[in-house]
């Protein structure tokens, strides 16, 4: 496939044009960043661990009739994507209490929220992708109301599908983050992507709080054996998709 310009290098990929205007090659790179990349590093083989991941599960959520961006992987780290404009807005899904929600709440590590928490956040890396209150993102003008009003479903019915499919994987979805974007129908879709990076997840088998990490907190933790983490959590995605 012949690839043209580069458009776009985000902290875990670079976007290339293709020959087609509508089609973007997504190229997952091995470098790893925390605390809005202040932290900065690599992880061996990341780029496809993640893409294959985010392959398998875009697939499986487009079968649940959930639309994405992605067309096909045509190298372990590569994927194609339908071109979109990206809603600057990153869709937070909690579950159970970890992280900031920790941090500014006072919730104890681990607490089992009643019902799923969905927060936005400004895509803006230097304001630090703040959480937007709804008054301030109707006054940023950042989506509609009708288009947040969808955001949230679309996350909500997300998020049932990704904790039945984490829990096949012996794996419990704590919190994660999607990003959405307009096709060119100006239909919202499914965009960046879904791996350890962008999800919090925990070995259901582990009871000790550094073990059962699988995700980027191994690194943002300085946990140690992050590539490892990454692995499995691609041997047990692989596992269940050939189920």
């Amino acid at each position: 496939m012949s690839i043209y310009s580069k458009i776009y290098e985000g902290k875990a990929k670079i976007l290339y044009n293709t020959a087609d205007p509508e089609i973007l090659l997504a190229d997952f790179k091995d470098d790893a960043t925390a605390f809005n990349a202040q932290k900065r590093g690599t992880i061996d083989n990341k780029g496809v661990i993640n893409c294959q991941i985010s392959s398998h599960i875009y697939q499986a959520l487009e079968k649940q009739g959930i639309r994405t961006h992605f067309i096909d992987s045509p190298a372990p780290q590569q994927m194609r994507v339908k071109a979109v404009k990206i809603i600057p807005l990153e869709v937070v899904v909690r579950n159970i209490a970890a992280g900031s929600l920790c941090q500014q709440t006072g919730l104890e590590l681990g607490t089992i929220l009643a019902k799923p928490l969905v927060e936005f956040y400004y895509k803006n890396d230097e304001l630090g992708d703040p959480l937007l209150t709804s008054d301030r993102l109707e006054l940023l003008q950042l989506a509609t109301k009708e288009q947040v009003k969808e955001i949230i479903n679309l996350a909500l019915k997300i998020n049932e599908f990704l904790k039945d499919f984490w829990n096949k994987c012996s794996i419990t979805l704590i919190d994660f983050k999607l990003e959405f974007g307009l096709d060119t129908q100006q239909q919202i879709i499914l965009a960046d992507e879904i791996s350890p990076d962008t999800c919090r997840l925990w070995d259901t088998s582990q009871k000790d709080p550094n073990l059962r990490v699988m995700d980027k907190d191994r690194f943002r933790k300085d946990l140690g054996n992050v590539e490892n983490a990454y692995q499995e959590v691609l041997q047990r995605v692989l596992a269940v998709c050939k189920l």
